[in-house]
């Protein structure tokens, strides 16, 4: 019957989902009438419930968790204050009048946005707006253009620092203490943030990387999808590309390298970004009240989103455990062929379907808690399946039909321009991150490396 319990609970919430009710209400609302019916047949235990409160005054006195609400203030307050425009035209400018030169800016810009914001969607937005119209009056393939800044602009979900990386990092260092206390080992050690940051940076620079080659090797051998700017441009002044370029990678030092060095903890780097972005801002002229005053409104919208998500991802966690979800998932795990090199197989593909439907707050709030306790347990390194796990979240953005990164450029793009492109251009950058995924997977020291020179 436990067994049934579960499929009504899985059932429930996938048709909530797909009802189009928030999130987070539906983890919650369907959790908690799944676990009425589980008391009135007599196969739930009430007392799972009575440990949600601490639950959740666990979640707000999370200081980890402060990283999101500083970390979205950054990225917005940088978006707002034209600071990231300036960035992206300057280095068009530069690369502008070579084969595919364009793309490889907004390829560059989007790494530079990315360690320095972590938001993926100001920054699709933004370079969608300014580079999209001038790739396509030029000659740009739309697929490859399209494709270029949907992938460009989710280099926020792997660049440190990231808010997923955050979200990722305090989800996966409650797994390893969990796995680690029923191994039986009462003094386990610790997955921080910083961990993962540090696991990232190598991946992150080198899917850059991939994507450039790709981008060139186009250019090099169909240069009618990838042509030089044929319009006029100002000749590029040294000064000015400076002056654009100083505000993120001023950021990118004092944000992540204080974290890297064991200076600060990410929450006290995001506070520091949060202050430098505004500085920054206050230099450029660009700041007003009313400015702050939207940013500060659309970091309360998106903080509150991740929270309620993950409150009702808490509800939906102790009754997926109520019913003996937990154990089920295990079983299913260590079953299947291969060992631990077929169960993280299974939850890689698992997590990469689930990226059709669900944003990555979802799967990493419901997904992650119950899986990788199992894979842990498997003797995983938790920071190289911390980065494996944030490449895969990564396709969530840009995988059709529902991938964000393609709704946000698809809100700015030119009515005249197919939705089909956008996603077919989507595509060959799909298949980039399966390439990094491999790659990760054959050399896992590229992610175990860094964070291990680090904090020997």
């Amino acid at each position: 019957m436990s067994g049934l319990m579960l499929a009504l609970l899985l059932i429930g919430l996938a048709l909530g989902l797909l009802s189009g009710f928030p999130v987070a209400f539906v983890l919650a609302g369907v959790s908690l009438l799944i676990a009425a019916l589980g008391m009135a047949l007599g196969l739930f235990d009430p007392s799972y419930l009575q440990a949600y409160p601490n639950r959740v005054f666990g979640i707000m006195g999370n200081e980890t968790l402060l990283a999101v609400p500083l970390f979205v203030f950054m990225g917005v307050m940088l978006e707002r204050s034209k600071l990231a425009e300036e960035l992206l035209e300057s280095v068009a400018a530069l690369f502008g009048k070579r084969r595919g030169g364009l793309a490889v800016a907004v390829l560059l810009v989007g790494a530079l946005l990315a360690a320095s914001t972590g938001i993926v969607g100001a920054t699709v937005v933004t370079m969608g707006l300014i580079s999209l119209p001038v790739m396509l009056r030029n000659g740009y393939c739309p697929r490859l253009a399209t494709g270029t800044l949907c992938a460009s602009g989710t280099l926020g979900q792997i660049i440190p620092p990231s808010v997923v990386l955050v979200l990722l990092g305090d989800q996966l260092g409650n797994a390893y203490q969990q796995a680690q206390l029923k191994l039986g080992n009462y003094s386990p050690d610790t997955v921080s943030v910083g961990d993962l940051f540090a696991g990232a940076v190598l991946p992150g620079f080198l899917l850059v990387l991939l994507y450039l080659i790709y981008v060139l090797w186009v250019a090099w051998r169909q240069p009618e999808r990838a042509p030089a700017l044929s319009e006029t441009t100002e000749p590029q002044s040294l000064l000015r590309l400076l002056r654009a370029i100083a505000p993120p990678l001023l950021l990118i030092v004092a944000v992540l390298g204080s974290i890297l060095a064991g200076v600060a903890t990410p929450t006290e780097a995001a506070a520091v970004g949060a202050v430098g972005a505004t500085l920054f801002a206050m230099l450029a002229g660009q700041f007003t009240w009313r400015r702050l005053i939207e940013v500060s409104e659309q970091t309360v919208q998106v903080t509150a989103m991740v929270f309620a998500i993950l409150l009702g991802a808490a509800l939906f966690s102790l009754v997926f455990r109520g019913f003996g979800g937990d154990d089920l998932v295990h079983q299913a795990l260590t079953g299947l062929p291969g060992g631990k090199i077929g169960a993280l197989i299974a939850v890689m593909l698992v997590m990469f379907l689930l990226g059709f439907m669900l944003d990555f707050i979802e799967i990493v709030f419901v997904v992650v808690p119950i899986v990788a306790p199992v894979l842990f347990m498997l003797d995983i390194n938790p920071v190289w399946l911390g980065v494996m796990m944030a490449i895969n979240l990564q396709t969530s953005f840009l995988t059709p039909p529902f991938g964000f990164a393609l709704f946000y450029l698809r809100g700015v793009a030119p009515p005249e321009l197919k939705t089909s492109d956008i996603y077919r251009g989507a595509v060959p950058f799909i298949v980039i991150q399966l390439v990094m995924l491999g790659l990760l997977a054959l050399w896992p020291d590229m992610a175990t490396w860094l964070p291990g020179w680090l904090y020997r």
